[in-house]
């Protein structure tokens, strides 16, 4: 039947004009329209022909190469025609008419550098992107007992990629969380992260106590930086409901608790990783429902005119609803919307959620807890 016949308006194999190149053919159209409009209402003399040389470029900076073409071809038809219609066929009209044949080429070489630039660009955001994808693997929902999400918020469109890292494992010890950020950007930031998380995926499973973990981390990133580059990072673990965090000068996690946003500040500081940290771990007893963000500086640092974002003001009433994943998509919504879409760092973000204990039995707390040995 009929309607079951399919309508083809386009060649096989022609796309659609795209967003770009329907703008700059809109725009070339409406150009061509005025000036059309003031010839007419000059009366007999094509004097303003000239301008349509604009026409080709102002697609050109839009649209690709073939419609460069189509705009330079009604360009040069409009022109001749208000060059053999004037009363008198001057020569300097013919030069103008001419000399938009010749800008047309121009223009059209134009648009073709300016599509491969996009290309080439496209394509640069896309192997950023797998880099990125490479480093940071997916989290969650679940990891061990705790709810996990996780979101990496890019401060540039062209490309996600940077030296912001995060990772959670189940291991033998509980469940294992780290989150760091390298100094600097680029393939240089993300060459350290992956050694960092590389080390760490190692290293989780086969060390008992987190201070081993930060030795380790930091001999590996001293191998490989120079002297003015270093990680900062925070290592958190999770067993039978005990959470402990060592943190080398990172921004320190908040834990959200019954409505309150609780800062876990290392009882010292220490330096970051490449620099020989030797940290001392905070321990804290967890409750069901309780929440942990992890988050590099670029919360932090996000401002708008001066003033920076309320992360602890906010961060229940973001983070506290819903699930972890929910939680996160809410304070990057907000926070893209007080920066007003431009942010000046990356950001990395991992929120858990404490269910309550897998079992009733005793589970095995860290040794260095004070008063493990009457649990």
């Amino acid at each position: 039947m009929l309607f079951r016949v399919p309508m083809q308006f386009l060649p096989p194999g022609r796309r659609p004009l795209s967003s770009g190149s329907r703008a700059g053919l809109g725009a070339a159209l409406v150009l061509l329209a005025l000036v059309s409009a003031i010839e007419f209402a000059d009366g007999t003399r094509a004097d303003h022909i000239g301008l349509l040389v604009a026409a080709p470029f102002l697609a050109a900076a839009f649209a690709s190469w073939r419609v460069v073409l189509g705009v330079g071809a009604a360009a040069t038809a409009i022109g001749a025609a208000f060059t053999l219609g004037a009363q008198n066929v001057e020569l300097g009209n013919v030069v103008n008419v001419g000399g938009v044949v010749i800008f047309i080429g121009v223009a059209a070489a134009v648009a073709v550098v300016r599509q491969r630039q996009a290309e080439q660009i496209a394509e640069l955001s896309k192997l950023a992107a797998v880099a990125q994808q490479a480093v940071l693997r997916p989290l969650g929902p679940q990891v061990g007992t705790l709810a996990v999400a996780a979101r990496y918020i890019s401060s540039t469109a062209v490309a996600e990629i940077g030296g912001d890292l995060y990772e959670v494992i189940d291991t033998p010890y509980g469940v294992r969380m780290l989150i760091g950020d390298v100094r600097g950007k680029g393939l240089d930031a993300v060459r350290l992260a992956s050694i960092v998380l590389g080390s760490y995926r190692h290293v989780a499973y086969e060390r008992a106590d987190l201070r081993a973990i930060v030795a380790d981390l930091d001999r590996a990133v001293a191998r490989s930086v120079g002297d003015e580059d270093f990680v900062t990072a925070a290592l958190v673990e999770e067993r039978g409901g005990t959470l402990t965090i060592v943190n080398c000068g990172h921004p320190a996690p908040l834990l959200l608790r019954r409505g309150q946003v609780i800062p876990l500040e290392p009882p010292s500081p220490a330096p970051p990783l490449g620099f020989m940290p030797v940290v001392r771990p905070r321990v804290e007893r967890l409750e069901p429902g309780d929440r942990l963000l992890l988050f590099t500086d670029g919360l932090g640092e996000a401002r708008r005119e001066g003033e920076f974002f309320p992360t602890e003001d906010r961060a229940w009433q973001l983070l506290g609803h819903g699930t972890v994943a929910d939680g996160l998509a809410s304070l990057e919504t907000a926070l893209v919307e007080w920066v007003h879409g431009r942010l000046d760092d990356d950001i990395a973000l991992v929120l858990m959620e404490y269910a309550g204990p897998r079992t009733a039995t005793s589970v095995p707390v860290p040794s260095w807890e004070v008063g493990a040995s009457e649990v």
